[in-house]
């Protein structure tokens, strides 16, 4: 396997990771179930499988979230966190030119800007969870710890 940018920047922390292939059927939506699809596919439990979602405030800042992927984010929470009025996802064809990733290959390590990065609570209940890798059918299995670490996130309560 190819290493991905994401790879890189944890191979240069000292990270431990894993990684998984999976076959990328090219759906992604998680109202058609994409989630839990990629969690059987890694043999992994879906509570297990956490996405990034980029969003953008009425300041058009960018901030970036983690989360279950089974989970819907709170945007009530998420504006809190971010200390905003407005939160809205960015639009899929946006993703490339602000981080460097396109939709289902979305990852929050080493987007092209620094941005600040807020990952749900939940991930402390986990021993490893899996992130996208930063393309399409690639995941990497990292523990919550070093997730946050390589992402400089704030841990909260983000889902409904």
């Amino acid at each position: 396997m190819k290493k991905t940018n994401a790879m890189r920047i944890l191979d240069g922390l000292n990270i431990p990771y894993e990684t998984a292939e999976y076959e990328d059927d090219g759906e992604h939506e998680l109202a058609k179930g994409a989630a839990l699809m990629m969690a059987q596919k890694l043999g992994v439990a879906p509570e297990t499988v956490f996405k990034t979602i980029v969003m953008r405030t009425e300041t058009k800042e960018i901030c970036v979230f983690c989360q279950c992927a089974t989970d819907e984010i709170n945007l009530k929470k998420a504006r809190q966190a971010v200390g905003c009025k407005e939160i809205n996802p960015v639009r899929p064809e946006e993703l490339l030119a602000l981080t460097g990733y396109i939709r289902g290959g979305c990852t929050p390590i080493g987007m092209k800007k620094k941005f600040r990065t807020f990952i749900d609570e939940q991930i402390i209940l986990h021993e490893k969870v899996c992130i996208s890798g930063g393309q399409r059918g690639v995941q990497i299995k990292i523990a919550p710890d070093d997730l946050i670490k390589a992402t400089d996130a704030t841990v909260l309560d983000l889902c409904l």
